[in-house]
C-alpha cells in the first residue's frame, strides 16, 4: 500500500481506458461512503411524508428548520437558497470526521485535499457573487480600498482566506488523530511498565490501560471536536458568502 503523504495511502490505482490514471486513496473511499450514507439518509427520511408526522419525520423537520433558521440569522432571509449547501457541508464534515471511529476508514477531514476543496468552493462562491454585484472592475477596485497602498495586503488576505479556512479544519481533526495515537501508544507502554513485575508473559502483555481511557478521550477529540469544527467551518462559510451577498436594497444603492 503506497503512501501519498499526510498518512494517506493508495488503495487502488488503474488506467481508465488508457486515457488517464485513476487513483483511489483511503480518503476517496471514505468520501464515497459518506456520500452514500447521506444519499441513503435523504431518500429514507424524505419519502412518505405525512400531514401527521411520526417521530422520525418530526426530528427531520426540526433539523431542517434549525438549519434554515441558522442560515437566516447569519446570512439574512434573502440568502436562504444557500441552506442546502451549508447543510451538506455540515453533515459531510461531521460524518467525515466520525467515520474514523469505525476503525476501518480514514477521516475525510484529516486530509487537507478535502477541506481545501470545500474552502475553494466557498471562495469561488464569494468571488462570483462579488463580481456579480459589483462588476468585474468594481471587484478589482475593492482591492485598492481603503487606500491604494493596501492593495498587496488585500490580495494576500484574499488568498489566505480559503487557506486558513481549510487548514483550521484539517489541522484540528488531524492533530486530534495524531494525539490519540500517541496517547494510545503511551498507555500501552505504561501498561507494560506497570505489569513488568508479573512473571506470566501473557499477563504482562495485556495493555490494560488502553481499555476505557482512549474511549473517554475519543468523546472529545472525535465526537465533540468533530461537531465543533464542522460548525465553525460552516459559520465562517456563511459569514464569507453572506458578506458577498448583501440584501437587494443594499446592492441597488451600491450600483
Amino acid at each position: 500500500m503506497e503512501s501519498v503523504g499526510q498518512g494517506v495511502s493508495i488503495l487502488w490505482q488503474f488506467s481508465f481506458f488508457g486515457l488517464f490514471d485513476v487513483t483511489i486513496t483511503e480518503t476517496t473511499l471514505s468520501s464515497f461512503l459518506v456520500m452514500l450514507i447521506l444519499i441513503a439518509a435523504s431518500f429514507f427520511l424524505g419519502r412518505n411524508l405525512k400531514k401527521r408526522p411520526g417521530r422520525v419525520q418530526v426530528l427531520t423537520e426540526k433539523g431542517v428548520t434549525m438549519l434554515y433558521n441558522m442560515v437566516e440569522s447569519t446570512m439574512g432571509k434573502h440568502n436562504l437558497r444557500f441552506a442546502p449547501y451549508i447543510g451538506t457541508l455540515f453533515l459531510s464534515s461531521v460524518l467525515g470526521s466520525l467515520i474514523s471511529l469505525t476503525g476501518f476508514f480514514k477521516s475525510t477531514t484529516a486530509d487537507i485535499s478535502t477541506t481545501l476543496t470545500w474552502a475553494l468552493i466557498t471562495s469561488v462562491l464569494v468571488w462570483y457573487h462579488n463580481i456579480k454585484n459589483k462588476g468585474f472592475f468594481g471587484w478589482l477596485k475593492g482591492f485598492t480600498e481603503p487606500i491604494v497602498v493596501m492593495t498587496p495586503m488585500n490580495i494576500v488576505s484574499e488568498i489566505a482566506q480559503p487557506l486558513s479556512l481549510a487548514f483550521r479544519h484539517f489541522g484540528n481533526v488531524a492533530g486530534g488523530g495524531v494525539l490519540m495515537t500517541l496517547i494510545y501508544v503511551a498507555l500501552g507502554n505504561l501498561s507494560a511498565v506497570v505489569l513488568g513485575w508479573v512473571p506470566n508473559q501473557i499477563i504482562r502483555s495485556i495493555p490494560f490501560l488502553q481499555i476505557g481511557i482512549p474511549a473517554v478521550l475519543s468523546i472529545y477529540f472525535d465526537l465533540f471536536s468533530g461537531f465543533i469544527q464542522a460548525l465553525v467551518f460552516c459559520m465562517l462559510t456563511m459569514v464569507y458568502v453572506g458578506g458577498a451577498c448583501p440584501p437587494p436594497e443594499e446592492t441597488q444603492k451600491a450600483q
